[in-house]
Parts: C-alpha cells; structure tokens; sequence
C-alpha cells in the first residue's frame, strides 16, 4: 500500500510541475513538449529523483495510446478547406519525403556510426517522419497564425507521414531480425497498410457519424465514446494489416467535419485529453532514457541531427514540392518546421523489443537528434516565420461559442460571445445598424457583470460582452461585423495588407491608370489582379499570398470557396 501511495505522489507530483512548468515554457519561448521531456529526465535514473524506468513493452503501449489520441485530435481539427489547398503536396511529403529522408539520413548513419548499410537505412527510418503532436502543439502555444498554405502542410504532413515511417521502420527490423528478406514483395505491405488504413479510417468515421446521429446517448457520453472507438479502430484496422495511425487520423478527419452537434463537447474534452497524452508520453520517455548513456553518441548524434536538419529534410522538402510551385519562402519555411518528437523515440523501441543488434545505440541516438530538433528548430519556429513573413492576420471570431446540442433543429445552432475591446467596430454603436442577417438573435450583452437584456443596451461600450444566437453558416459573417480578435494580433492589418483594398476584378490597365505600371513585355494589361496572381501561385491561393508588380506589392485579401481572389491588398515595395 505504501508503494501504491508513494507512485501516486510521484506521478502526481510530475504532472503538476509538468503543467506549472508551461509557465516558464511561454516566457522563455521554448517547446513545451521538450519541458516536459526534461522533466522526465530529471525524475529518472541519472536524475534528481533517480526512479528506475526501462520496460519498453510498457513505453510502446503508453506510447501507443498516447499517439492515437493526438492523432484523433488533430484529425477533428483539420478544416476541410485546408485538405483541399494543399491535400497532394502533403501527400507527398508524407511519402517520397519520408523515403528520401530515410534514405539521406542512412547513408549519413552508417558511416557515422560504423554500421552497415541497412542498419543505417534502420536509423534513418526511425527519425524519418515529423511529429504530429510536436507540429501542432508548438503552433497552438507559440500562438502562430501561418499562412494557410504552409500550416495546412505542415500539420496534414506530419498527421499523416507515421505510417510511412512505421512502415519502413518495421520492414528493416523484419530484415535485420532475419525474420523476412528484403526484396521487391515486401511492397505490397505498403499499399496494403496504406488502402487498408484509408478504407478502414472512411468507414469508421461514417459510422460514427451515423452513430451519433442515432444513439440517445447524454452528451457528456459521446466525448467518451469517440476516445473508445478511436482506440477500437486503431486496433482493427492493424489486425487487417492496415495502418492504424492513417485510419485514425482520416476518421478524426470525417468526425470534425461532419457538422455533428457533439463535436463541440468532444472537441473541448479531447484537448485536454491530447495534452494529458502528450505529458504522459513526454514524462515516460525521459524516465525511460539514462542521460549518461546518451553521451557515449553525443558527437556523432549531433552531426546527424544537423544533416537532418539542413541536408536531408530541405532536400526531400524541395524535390517533393517541385511539381506543386510552392514559393520559396514557404519550401524554407516547410523544411525549417521538419520537428521531431515522440514518433522516432517510440519508432525507437521496436529494435530494443526485435532484440535486433545495436538496440541501444537506436533509442539513444533517436533521443538526442529530437532534443535537437526539438532545441533549435521549436525553439526557433516563431522568430523564422516572422522573419520570413509567412504570419499573417488572425480570421475574426467568437471569443466564446457553445453549440446547442440537445435542440432538436435542422440548423446547427450556437450562442457566441464576443469581447468588446480598445478598437473594437461597435462600440457606439446599436444592434439594428450593424446591418447583420435577420436569421441572427440579438440576445443583450453582459456588461459589468450584470445580463442586460437587448432593449436595456442601446448601444456598446468598451468592455461588454456581446451575445447571440445565430445558425453555424452565419458565424463568420457575425464575425466579421463585430469580432475584435484580429484587431488585438501582434500584425497590423493595415501594414501587412496596405492602406488600399481594391477588388480582385478590376484589371491591371484600370491599376495603370492610378500608379503608371511598367509592364513586362509579355504581361497582358486586361488580366484582372484575380487572374494575375493565380497565374502566378497555379490557382492555389491562400490568404496572405503576395506578388510584386512593378513597384506595387498585391497581398491576398479575401477569397471565395472557389479560390478567386476577391479582394486585394495593395502597397509600395
């Protein structure tokens, strides 16, 4: 009894320095998943606390349940619109990307590490994937708004590049454990794990979707319920062979997309959940690593870890991207954000549990090249954004939004709340002016603590809190009428997109006529600035995309769901 209570003191004890020590994370600026790594380090068996942790059965379930969670999460949060901008350079990025940095990084291995070939092609397949919990969670604490070309790439890559990675990875163990050769057949395990994964993950997702939509479950259950069946799944789907991360990831995908009334229950509980894995995860892999140990390769891992971050990963980030015209800033940027996280320390274990030679030296180089990766390049993601420009204007919205799940109605209908800050375009000003749908309720605001109901405030005032009652569809317009939170970004609007907004229609000769452009020989002036700036980004346009003409920079305003540009930013170079 007394062990029971003193591991529950422990773990107690690690979870809430975890949690208190993103404080210092957010200060300091630094990954707050390498906090929680360092903590565990300090708490093992070189550390202060000395607890003895090297059961890798345990650290590969852990591990396991830990990423699927993640993976679930992430999945629900990915919006439509950004699979569609930029769904096959990720895809190739998850694929021939994983492949060259494999490839890049073994060749590198094994002559740093005076190995074979293969046990090089081993090494390199473990770091070869970026992590998906370390992607997202340094852009959610460091606060970035990226362009949405390059975030969405970033996240959908490192969301979906595991299998790939595993895959390999499994495959050199097999070969190095003598229990299979390595010859041509052993690709139909890829396209086997790959279509298994993708039909088991669109399947379930439907059906969970229909699910919800039938059970009479209380809504306190369907958080729970899609935990479960995110763990069932991943479990099916690798008895069938498949991959189980490609099917979570793409029904968390279908779930969050589905227009359910329960996604904002599960959405909010498993954000606490995917943290609470990532702590975990975190926590047991520093236990899990003796620090001593880790300087026995500390020169040669650190060589690796720089090719990886400046040979191998902007290599297999350029070649893949070639077919898709990405500007250079975004390929640098894309190449920069190439973190490494969990997935390689866990990818890691597999050699130790194979019993396949130099197991050691696989779990303890992994771990090295990830803190590094993880110390130069998370601790340096939002200073290379802005560097590069690629940060742009937060969309308005909600401060607060809550779904009103238990209304039987064919809309989806929401209550939001939006601050009224310094600056904000309604203070002074009345409901019936704002010129906003009729299908929007006006339901008062909260002012000094106190509800007052519409015909009690006239008008707003600084520090109120506005409420409505309005259908999902009708948000973004709400927002874009009475939303604050893009005027308080650390972006000046007006600096990033210019003093002027003209509409993406007008053509160039009609822009001549203002600022007397200097064309090119082959520009044609009846272009409009919507057709000229997708010629020159091939119709992939997001938010925030720039183009120089002549002397004038145009900044992508506001496009439509077709991507046409509709309206444009202009300023002087």
């Amino acid at each position: 009894m007394e062990a029971v209570n003193l591991t529950i003191l422990v773990a107690g004890a690690l979870f809430f320095s975890s949690i208190v020590a993103t404080l210092i994370s957010a200060r300091l600026g630094a990954p707050l998943l390498l906090i929680f790594l360092v903590i565990g380090m300090l708490a093992g068996e070189d550390g202060l606390l000395g607890i003895k942790f090297s059961n890798p059965d345990v650290a590969l379930l852990i591990g396991s349940i830990a990423l699927v969670i993640i993976l679930f999460d992430g999945g629900m949060r990915t919006h439509p619109d950004r699979v569609r901008v930029v769904l096959a350079p990720s895809a190739v990025l998850a694929t021939l990307g994983v492949v060259l940095t494999c490839g890049i990084l073994g060749v590198a291995a094994s002559y740093l590490f005076n190995l074979t070939l293969l046990e090089g092609l081993l090494l390199g397949a473990i770091l070869s994937s970026t992590d998906a919990a370390a992607v997202f969670s340094i852009f959610q604490s460091a606060g970035l708004n990226i362009k949405e070309r390059v975030a969405s790439t970033l996240e959908i890559e490192s969301g979906s590049n595991d299998p790939m990675a595993v895959m390999l990875t499994f495959t050199l163990v097999g070969v190095l454990a003598g229990q299979s050769e390595l010859n041509w057949s052993l690709s139909t395990v890829f396209f086997q794990q790959a279509i298994v994964g993708a039909a088991v993950g669109y399947g379930a997702g439907r059906f969970f979707v229909f699910l919800c939509r039938k059970l009479p479950l209380s809504a306190a259950f369907f958080p729970l319920l899609a935990v479960s069946y995110a763990l069932l799944i991943y479990g099916l789907t690798n008895r069938f062979g498949g991959s189980g991360f490609l099917a979570v990831y793409l029904m968390g995908f279908l779930i969050g997309n589905a227009r359910l009334p329960q996604i904002q229950q599960i959405l909010r509980m498993h954000d606490g959940l995917a943290w609470l894995s990532q702590i975990i995860m975190f926590l047991m892999l520093g236990l899990l690593v003796t620090p001593s140990k880790l300087m026995e390769y500390a020169i040669p891992a650190l060589i690796l870890a720089l090719v990886m971050i400046f040979i191998a990963r902007p290599i297999a980030v350029f070649l893949s991207l070639v077919p898709f015209h990405f500007p250079k800033k975004d390929q640098v940027f894309i190449s920069w954000v190439g973190l490494r996280g969990a997935v390689p320390i866990i990818l890691a274990l597999f050699p130790w549990l194979a019993g396949v030679p130099n197991k050691d030296l696989y779990f303890n180089v992994a771990f090295f090249v990830v803190i590094v990766s993880l110390l130069i390049q998370g601790w340096s993601i939002a200073p290379v954004a802005r560097w590069l420009k690629l940060e742009v204007p937060p969309e308005p919205g909600p401060d607060h939004s809550m779904t009103l799940d238990s209304v039987d109605s064919h809309d989806l209908l929401q209550v939001l709340s939006f601050n009224v800050g310094t600056g904000s375009p309604v203070i002074d000003s009345e409901w019936s002016l704002l010129n906003i749908s009729s299908d929007v309720s006006y339901l008062g605001v909260v002012r000094n603590g106190e509800w007052l109901k519409p015909e009690q405030a006239a008008s707003f005032r600084l520090h109120d809190v506005l409420l409505v009652l309005s259908k999902a569809k009708d948000v973004k317009t709400i927002s874009d009428k009475v939303s604050t939170s893009a005027e308080q970004s650390s972006i000046d609007k007006l600096d990033f997109f210019g003093d002027f907004v003209l509409n993406g229609a007008i053509t160039l000769r009609e822009l001549d006529a203002f600022y007397s452009i200097q064309f090119a020989e082959n520009q044609e002036p009846t272009q409009t600035l919507s057709d000229y700036i997708s010629e020159k980004f091939h119709r992939r346009v997001v938010i925030g995309d720039q183009v120089q003409l002549d002397q004038l920079v145009l900044t992508v305003r506001q496009i439509d769901d077709q991507d046409r540009v509709l309206q444009v930013g202009i300023k002087s170079a």
